[in-house]
């Protein structure tokens, strides 16, 4: 049995795990330390005010036990293997980084599945923020989209849940996540699922647009995980099916997206109602000041992981072309696009509206291309069928606006093309990182006009960070040029009869 293990022979029932709290072997090796303003206003930040905690179910959180194998490693093998995989941290006590699965010492029944899954090792997020998150310490969490933190989170989620004290009737969930779209939460949902199952472990999704009356009624049932978007988690918590008393263990993801989505009110309101001793769980794929400002509200003392830099890049898996059109041909270059790249494989188009989108897969079908959309105000259902549409590949196009640029999973999505340039940089390193996810290659286009010239200089950044070619154009936008008249700049003539083919970067 893994020293994780704390259920009894009974698998329905859970018992506190007290004589296990797995304090020894902690390390103080700092590896890749940081020692910077962020790291020493964070340590002199007040610690929580006091709370009542009578009536409220004590709790363990702290169940991490290093191995031996990870013991034995040197404070120079910790440095040379944290830079090998570009991992930076924050904090007092950081424990060593794991190498293998087998280094966690997961309970078998979430090694079993991790087997299923077909994961080779680690992924650098996981690597580290699974021996912080098992120490039962608050952590940021800084890394690029498909990095493999929604396992970095939910796996110390289940040995979180299985060490706490049943349920009793009228109790609320013990993890709470929140996300800032329901295809994430969904999707959130369906790894809790799979990893949670063994252990009978019961999640929910909880989100809008959809009737309340299936949500209320797993509240009601009681649920030991709940995932969920914020203005429908307060409604919940409003109408008093739920609550929050039991939350000992909160997760905060693309806490970056929910605060462009001005959920931050919501946030306040629903972290106001967990107990403060919670361990909470932050994570951004970028690191701008608001998100720091918000993340000194929430956490004290906490740990923090850098994958790569906290400075915004794209995957580097990912080719980056950048194509530049004007206003009236962008519809004649996705078709010609599209025919030089059909292969079957999954193509994303994301567009800035509704109406846009709309139009855009209008027409494509009408021109022959198996196209569907999905956006918000699509009802769930359809959303929901459009997704699984193009998950199996029955329609290997699909068009999304930005509900869809965070979170949405989908394997194989062998091209991103961005038809109109998001509002952000942001928003454009989370579009095109719909593709290169899980160690696969991918390939972005995006079209960019003169309206978007007030990006190029930062966009150049990024495609220099990631070792992109930079077109002649593209550079004299960025110096504050106009781009080419006709629109051809970035393309090369292969024959194609239509003044180009793919773009020159």
């Amino acid at each position: 049995m893994s020293r994780y293990d704390s259920r009894s022979g009974d698998p329905n029932s859970y018992r506190d795990r007290r004589s296990d709290s797995g304090l020894g072997g902690a390390s103080a090796y700092g590896g890749s330390v940081r020692s910077v303003s962020s790291r020493r206003d964070y340590d002199t930040a007040e610690p929580p005010r006091k709370f009542d905690l009578d009536g409220l179910t004590p709790f363990e959180k702290n169940f991490y036990v290093e191995s031996p194998s990870v013991a034995v490693m040197s404070e120079k093998d910790v440095e040379e293997y944290r830079q090998r995989r570009e991992i930076t941290v924050e904090g007092r006590d950081v424990p060593k980084p794991v190498k293998s699965f087998a280094d966690v010492g997961f309970p078998d029944y979430v090694q079993q599945e991790i087997t299923k899954a077909g994961f080779v090792e680690p992924t650098a997020i996981q690597a580290q923020g699974w021996p912080m998150a098992l120490k039962g310490r608050n952590l940021i969490g800084i890394a690029e989209t498909g990095s493999g933190k929604t396992i970095a989170y939910l796996l110390p989620a289940i040995v979180h849940v299985n060490a706490q004290p049943i349920l009793a009737p009228g109790d609320g969930p013990i993890v709470l996540v929140l996300a800032p779209t329901r295809e994430l939460a969904v999707q959130i949902q369906q790894e809790a699922a799979k990893f949670g199952a063994s252990s009978r472990i019961k999640n929910t999704c909880i989100y809008g647009g959809v009737p309340k009356g299936p949500q209320v009624r797993d509240l009601q049932k009681g649920v030991e995980i709940v995932i969920a978007t914020p203005g429908r988690l307060i409604d919940m918590l409003d109408s008093h099916h739920t609550n929050l008393r039991r939350v000992t263990y909160l997760v905060l993801d693309e806490a970056d997206r929910m605060l462009d989505m001005g959920f931050e009110p919501q946030i306040q309101k629903i972290v106001a109602q967990i107990r403060p001793d919670r361990q909470t769980l932050y994570w951004s794929a970028t690191w701008p000041k608001e998100v720091e400002q918000l993340a000194r509200q929430f956490l004290y003392n906490p740990y923090k992981v850098i994958i790569g830099s906290a400075d915004l890049k794209a995957n580097h898996a990912i080719r980056q072309h950048i194509v530049i059109v004007s206003e009236s041909q962008r519809y004649f270059r996705l078709v010609k696009l599209l025919e030089d790249i059909m292969d079957g494989s999954r193509i994303l188009i994301f567009m800035d509206t509704k109406k846009g989108c709309d139009q855009i897969t209008r027409q494509l079908r009408m021109d022959g291309w198996p196209a569907l959309s999905i956006h918000g105000d699509k009802s769930q259902a359809e959303r929901d069928w459009v997704l699984s549409e193009f998950k199996a590949g029955k329609s290997s196009i699909m068009t999304a606006t930005d509900v869809a640029a965070r979170g949405l999973d989908v394997k194989d999505v062998k091209y991103v093309i961005n038809y109109d340039f998001p509002g952000s940089l942001e928003d454009y390193v989370h579009r095109i990182g719909r593709t290169g996810r899980a160690g696969a290659k991918g390939t972005a286009y995006t079209f960019f006009t003169a309206a978007n010239a007030r990006f190029a200089k930062d966009l150049i950044a990024i495609l220099n960070e990631a070792g992109q070619k930079v077109s002649p154009e593209l550079a004299a936008m960025g110096r504050g040029a106009l781009p080419p008249p006709s629109g051809h700049g970035g393309f090369r003539d292969r024959g194609k009869g239509y003044g180009g083919g793919l773009p020159c970067n």
